[in-house]
């Protein structure tokens, strides 16, 4: 149990897990008072996976995990070997012969949008999600369980200095485009079939102003009705889908 140092919970995350790296997973406790047929096909795809299952109750599920909103199935599992650096990211990329999507969080603190926006990530083929150090909320059991199990398949790299993270990227050759409310253009108007990052902030507060002033380019997500903005992680769907239409 040792090795084992974090927790997923739900069944998406914990699926997801038993797909991509089942070995990695020392336990998974279910809910010994729920059999209908969704915890059956997940228990039979448990052992099919090799997996140890535990019978649990709703309070020990809870203390697991932090949360009632488990869904009866909490795993114990170790972490899963990530790229952990943008030039790992792009060298990936490179070898792979792709091109280069990745999706830029400035200011995103709640847990709930970072899941969001990891799993649009993932939707879109975006190759990592990056965001600064000092403000963002990082990877936790919540992150995951809205992920729905794309923190388990997009890399999320917290660098210390994003502006500087920008400009590495730039000089890599990627086009960095963010999102501003002001911006005269649009993201239809861009064309986005070549190496791009795009860059979006907070919902409210936007990108920090040292942030806008790094991206190459800024553009707006065309709003036609009385809201002002969109939640950053309907936000980053709408900029990645463009990008992955146009590549399609």
């Amino acid at each position: 149990m040792s090795s084992a140092n974090k927790v997923l919970f739900g069944f998406h995350a914990v699926t997801v897990r038993l797909k991509t790296a089942p070995d990695s997973i020392s336990e998974i406790h279910i809910d010994a008072s729920r059999r209908d047929q969704r915890m059956r096909q997940f228990v039979e795809r448990a052992k099919e996976a090799g997996a140890k299952l535990l019978d649990s109750d709703d309070e020990r599920l809870k203390a697991l995990c932090g949360t009632h909103r488990h869904q009866g199935v909490v795993a114990r599992v170790s972490a899963v070997s990530q790229a952990r650096t943008l030039d790992e990211v792009l060298e990936d990329v490179e070898s792979a012969e792709d091109t280069p999507l990745i999706l830029v969080l400035d200011g995103v603190t709640d847990p709930h949008n970072l899941g969001a926006c990891l799993r649009v990530a993932d939707g879109a083929g975006a190759h990592a999600v990056v965001a600064p150090k000092d403000h963002a909320v990082g990877l936790n059991a919540t992150v995951a369980k809205v992920a729905s199990g794309a923190a388990e398949t997009v890399p999320y790299l917290m660098v210390t200095n994003l502006a500087r993270s920008l400009k590495e990227l730039k000089e890599r050759n990627v086009w960095v485009v963010g999102t501003s409310d002001q911006a005269e253009k649009s993201i239809y108007d861009l064309d986005l079939k070549g190496p791009v990052a795009l860059v979006l902030g907070a919902e409210g507060s936007g990108m920090r102003q040292l942030t806008a002033k790094t991206c190459d380019e800024l553009v707006r997500i065309p709003m036609k009705g009385a809201v002002e903005s969109l939640n950053v992680s309907v936000a980053a769907a709408v900029c990645l889908y463009e990008a992955l239409r146009q590549r399609g």
